[in-house]
């Protein structure tokens, strides 16, 4: 059988207010003293629409930034402006690339997204932000398939191994039962 990483689409998708608490009763809210403007915008959210295109942004990236097939690519995002390089090595270090994957660091000065993909290129992806705030996402044939967060930048970079090779090298073979 395959890893977690073929486990259905997850079903609490937790940044959708669906008005209701943990028991399923609606939650009372208080008429809306600003921002109504800002939240009306989500009216009509579709979030398939918004997953494809979280997944289409990375592969957007990989795309641009063209690694060759087991390496990486750098981007930089503030000419003026690094994340310290001495944890962007122990990123570097800390995420190995699945044989004939690709992968891409984008520098954001306070943060790096590391954003990989294994073969066939974007069959499976991750994208993990390190900073001071870590996380990690997985993507199995479009289809966000986990989020990890991360109290600590040390904390993610021991857990974070485990996780690229569970959801990037997973046998093959069982990714298509």
């Amino acid at each position: 059988m395959g890893g977690k990483g073929d486990r259905p689409t997850v079903e609490n998708r937790w940044w959708v207010d669906q008005g209701k608490d943990a028991a399923g009763r609606p939650i009372e809210r208080p008429p809306p003293q600003f921002g109504g403007r800002f939240f009306r915008t989500g009216d009509g959210f579709q979030q398939e629409r918004a997953q494809r295109r979280l997944t289409d942004s990375n592969l957007k990236w990989l795309e641009e930034a063209d690694p060759a097939v087991d390496g990486w690519a750098v981007v930089r995002m503030l000419p003026e402006e690094h994340f310290p390089a001495s944890r962007f090595e122990r990123i570097r270090a800390s995420l190995k690339l699945p044989p004939g994957g690709r992968g891409v660091l984008v520098d954001s000065g306070n943060s790096v997204r590391a954003i990989m993909t294994g073969h066939p290129s974007g069959e499976r992806l991750v994208e993990v932000r390190l900073g001071d705030e870590s996380s990690f996402d997985a993507w199995v044939r479009g289809e966000w398939v986990r989020e990890a967060l991360f109290p600590s930048f040390g904390e993610a970079l021991r857990r974070l191994p485990a996780l690229v090779r569970e959801y990037l090298e997973t046998d093959r073979a069982a990714t298509f039962l």
